[in-house]
């Protein structure tokens, strides 16, 4: 038995959820998000959306609690918005912006210039003494997630040092290095 897919979804005021033909549709005040799905049927009934499965197949039990997570965290999105941030620990790494341009001096002969998606938000934050923090933020889970991965898979955190690209809050497995 699902455990997730059988808890209810609320839809907070100003989002508005319609289904047709096997897309959900989320609209609030951050944006508009869509998601195909199958094998589940769906129901808005005074404001909460419950989803159920036709059988307790495998399948069914496994795209059940899938679409559920789905569709709860577009609802989240569109009311809320997600964020994610970014923190560069090394000597002499930087991070700037200037609109959706992102400019990475990480330890390379050359800066790396990022052109993010116009649907997130880029800011970078850098106070004197404190490392630098990419922040990210846009509505849809999935493509803040999708562009911190790919700023982090240009210098992911090294395990002697430290050094490297990392999410605010991760630890870091640290190794002894050499003994003397």
């Amino acid at each position: 038995m699902s455990r997730i897919g059988n808890n209810p979804i609320t839809i907070p005021d100003g989002v508005t959820v319609e289904v047709n033909d096997n897309v959900i549709t989320a609209k609030g005040k951050l944006g508009e998000l869509t998601q195909e799905y199958s094998d589940v049927d769906i129901k808005i009934e005074d404001g909460i959306i419950k989803l159920e499965r036709p059988t307790d197949g495998k399948v069914h039990k496994a795209k059940h609690g899938l679409y559920r997570a789905l569709i709860s965290n577009m609802i989240e999105g569109v009311s809320n918005g997600w964020t994610k941030e970014l923190e560069l620990v090394g000597v002499g790494y930087r991070a700037s912006n200037q609109g959706n341009k992102l400019d990475l001096a990480i330890g390379f002969s050359h800066n790396i210039v990022m052109e993010i998606a116009p649907e997130v938000k880029v800011e970078t934050i850098t106070e004197k003494g404190k490392n630098p923090i990419v922040k990210l933020t846009s509505h849809d889970k999935q493509l803040v997630g999708q562009v911190a991965a790919k700023i982090r898979g240009f210098r992911k955190p090294e395990p002697y040092k430290g050094k490297g690209i990392k999410f605010v809050g991760e630890e870091i497995r640290r190794k002894a290095g050499k003994s003397a």
